[in-house]
């Protein structure tokens, strides 16, 4: 039976290799766990193996989860934030993976403002157009950029984006290829300085890395088969 360090050996073994592969340094990428649903005795086992960033997606679970925890651990919110939580998340997290919209953004640049924050951001792209899942359509998010730009108290500092599901790890490739395409595009037509990529999950971290991921968000493959809550 394989236990939490094994699985977190061997994603990172698995992350070196692909880092290795695309010719980066192992610093270049960051493992967020996906720790939503998994209890804090999981969360405290991968601390031991040296895991410090756990990404979450349900703020009332967050509430109760992080206070428990070391103050050592970094969290980031990688789910749908909906506006009446933008208020509980600020404190709690240090990155939000998961700006959708224009709306979104102005309410948390109005909230941040009000409450003294700064919070850093992503902004999330629906690479495939899918009407399941949240993000701003890439043409969108390239005319909407400058209202993006124009909210004092937010720190854009990235995308996030999902490749649709995929017969095999390799197809998502040209999806991810596409969020570092529209990010370097961002740069150089706006003289941007936007470094961070959130993309690839557990069954496609490693295409992700290739095509420049900076961070990867995995659960399932850490912690196991995830409870039912």
């Amino acid at each position: 039976m394989t236990t939490i360090a094994d699985r977190f050996q061997s994603i990172r073994d698995r992350m070196a290799a692909a880092v290795a592969q695309a010719g980066r340094a192992t610093t270049d990428v960051t493992l967020v766990a996906v720790s939503k649903t998994y209890p804090p005795e999981c969360i405290r086992a991968a601390e031991v193996e040296g895991q410090v960033v756990f990404g979450e997606s349900r703020i009332q679970e967050a509430m109760v989860k992080i206070p428990e925890l070391s103050a050592r651990l970094r969290w980031h919110f990688i789910g749908h934030l909906q506006s009446n939580k933008i208020r509980k998340a600020l404190p709690l997290f240090e990155l939000f993976h998961s700006v959708d919209s224009v709306d979104l953004a102005e309410g948390i640049n109005r909230i941040a403002a009000e409450d003294g924050f700064r919070p850093k951001v992503l902004l999330e792209v629906n690479l495939a157009s899918e009407a399941t899942k949240f993000g701003f359509k890439a043409d969108d998010l390239e005319r909407q950029i400058d209202r993006l730009l124009q909210l004092p108290r937010l720190e854009i500092q990235g995308l996030m984006g999902m490749a649709p599901v995929v017969e095999k790890p390799e197809d998502a490739r040209p999806y991810f290829a596409q969020l570092r395409e529209i990010r370097d595009r961002l740069n150089e037509t706006h003289r941007l300085g936007l470094t961070e990529l959130s993309m690839g999950m557990s069954g496609d971290f490693e295409a992700a890395i290739l095509e420049g991921a900076t961070l990867v968000r995995v659960g399932s493959a850490l912690f196991g088969e995830r409870p039912k809550i």
